[in-house]
């Protein structure tokens, strides 16, 4: 049950937003064994002065193509699973839009099943 945010620039990259994320949940079926089903996304526009970044923090030369991916998921996948998600979902990302993988910005953070909620008050992955 991944939850997906992912930011970019409106300028140039609103447009492309629905590319990154189907390329993004097809990189997770692919290496972390996400149904397909499991599509839960976020996607986001910014301003240019609402989206900062270091365009060249650990030697990577960033530009106003930067998007930034957030994944939060169950704990329990491997650092070869997430390094493969990492590959993979960049690989498709440049593919679909044309996105420079030195502009592919990922963060993931791992939780447990009592940390959601899938509706109704009820945290259903405990049942």
């Amino acid at each position: 049950m991944p939850l997906v945010r992912i930011d970019v620039l409106s300028e140039p990259n609103a447009d492309r937003l629905p590319a990154i994320g189907d390329a993004v949940h097809q990189a997770m079926t692919e290496t972390i064994n996400v149904p397909a089903d499991d599509r839960f996304q976020i996607l986001n526009s910014h301003a240019a002065d609402r989206l900062r970044y270091d365009p060249s923090y650990l030697g990577v030369h960033r530009d106003d193509d930067i998007v930034y991916i957030a994944i939060t998921m169950r704990a329990g996948r491997t650092d070869e699973q997430k390094t493969a998600l990492y590959r993979r979902a960049t690989e498709l990302i440049a593919d679909a839009t044309g996105i420079e993988p030195r502009n592919v910005f990922f963060t993931l953070t791992e939780n447990h099943e009592a940390d959601w909620s899938l509706g109704e008050g009820v945290a259903q992955m405990l049942q």
